[in-house]
């Protein structure tokens, strides 16, 4: 399967553990993913608070230029990228006066056809659970896992709907095709704070220590990410979630193709697990996965 795939400027530097994950398990499922080429920053996740003509031009120039080159779908990663992408693509194609501006504005010509896709999308769809589970060689067995997805990744139903707003099931099933449980817990798509990432810490201290604490009630041992705000946030801030909470936390942060690749037979140092703040490593270690 070959798709037009917009990588987005965190996964080459704040994320890049996610960028070598995704790389990993997309080889791994026999996924062929081109890189958009001449591809720019889409404006996440300041240019929409700060200029409207700029969140309108950044993400249209990426979804023209894959236009330009033929694809139907672009495919990303990071959440931030897809909802920015899904929410333009989505207000192009339903007022034609804002893809007009778009086009003067970036000098290009796009007519609105085409479709941004998350991963988590083509792998629950696409690829299929079956296909997933059939790849695994180390089942991550008694692993407890938290799947968060955020607020980015299911919303606007709009613009993006290709899982449920409250409680979506995508990474659910491809954790457990993993072999890992799933807890229950209901936190799956609060928000952790990412807009305040850098200029409010206190902000997101406070509510990502919302999120851990939910986590750990919940029986989580880790939690499960898509998103690298999220998981700058949960793992980067996790030591000031924990002094607002007043407790230790202690829950590894993975990416979604973190656990997937080591599921799959990856070395930990093949998927970035060496480069977190809260040690990924000791978890997988005490219960024999690595």
């Amino acid at each position: 399967m070959k798709y037009v795939y917009y990588p987005g400027c965190s996964l080459g530097g704040t994320a890049r553990e996610y960028g070598i994950s995704a790389r990993a398990v997309n080889d791994a499922l026999g996924l062929e993913f081109q890189e958009l080429a001449d591809w720019s920053c889409c404006g996440a996740s300041s240019a929409h608070m700060t200029n409207l003509d700029l969140a309108l031009a950044l993400p249209v120039r990426n979804l023209a230029l894959a236009e330009a080159q033929g694809a139907r779908e672009l495919v990303t990663a990071c959440a931030s990228c897809y909802q920015r992408l899904a929410i333009v693509a989505h207000e192009v194609n339903t007022h034609p006066r804002a893809r007009e501006r778009a086009n003067q504005l970036t000098g290009a010509d796009y007519k609105g056809g085409v479709t941004p896709r998350h991963l988590l999308d083509v792998l629950g769809k696409d690829v299929g659970v079956d296909r997933v589970a059939a790849r695994v060689t180390r089942p991550l067995e008694g692993l407890k896992v938290a799947c968060y997805y955020g607020c980015l990744l299911v919303r606007p139903v709009k613009a993006t709907g290709f899982d449920d707003p409250e409680d979506p099931q995508t990474m659910d099933t491809l954790v457990k095709a993993a072999g890992a449980q799933v807890v229950t817990w209901p936190f799956k798509t609060e928000c952790c704070g990412a807009s305040f990432s850098m200029s409010r810490t206190d902000v997101v201290a406070g509510m990502a220590a919302a999120v851990l604490s939910e986590a750990k009630a919940a029986g989580a041992d880790c939690l499960v990410t898509a998103c690298p705000m999220c998981h700058s946030n949960l793992d980067m801030r996790q030591s000031m979630a924990a002094r607002v909470a007043r407790t230790t936390f202690n829950l590894p942060i993975y990416y979604i193709t973190q656990l997937l690749g080591l599921s799959f037979g990856y070395m930990p140092r093949q998927l970035g697990l060496n480069s977190h703040f809260v040690k990924a490593l000791p978890l997988l270690r005490r219960l024999r996965l690595v």
